[in-house]
C-alpha cells in the first residue's frame, strides 16, 4: 500500500469532518494506483456528491488515474459556473472524459 493525500471541498469537506479526518487526510491506495471513482467508493462518498479531482493541482475526470504520492482533491457537483469553467470541469459528465 501507498500513501496519498485527500482533501474534501464544500459539502465533502463537512462529510470528512462527521467522519473525523484531518484535512488533508493521508490515505493508503494500493501501489498500482486507483480512480477518482475507486477513492469515493473507498471513502464512501456516493458518485453522485463528487463532479471531479485534482490531482496535483489539476482538474481531471473521475477516472482519472491516482498514483502514489498525489495530492487529490474532491470536488461536489455545485459550483457556480464561472467557477467551474475556470477549474476546468466544466462538463455535466466528468466520469468520461480526462
Amino acid at each position: 500500500m501507498a500513501k496519498i493525500e485527500v482533501r474534501a471541498f464544500a459539502d465533502l469537506q463537512m462529510f470528512f469532518r462527521k467522519q473525523g479526518w484531518g484535512f488533508p487526510m493521508e490515505f493508503q491506495i494500493p501501489e498500482e494506483g486507483t480512480t477518482g471513482l475507486q477513492l469515493a467508493e473507498q471513502l464512501g462518498i456516493p458518485e453522485d456528491k463528487l463532479e471531479a479531482i485534482f490531482v496535483n493541482g489539476t482538474a481531471h475526470s473521475l477516472n482519472h488515474p491516482i498514483k502514489p504520492g498525489d495530492r487529490v482533491g474532491l470536488v461536489p457537483p455545485g459550483l457556480p459556473s464561472v467557477y467551474r469553467v475556470h477549474l476546468g470541469f466544466y462538463s455535466k459528465d466528468n466520469r468520461e472524459k480526462n
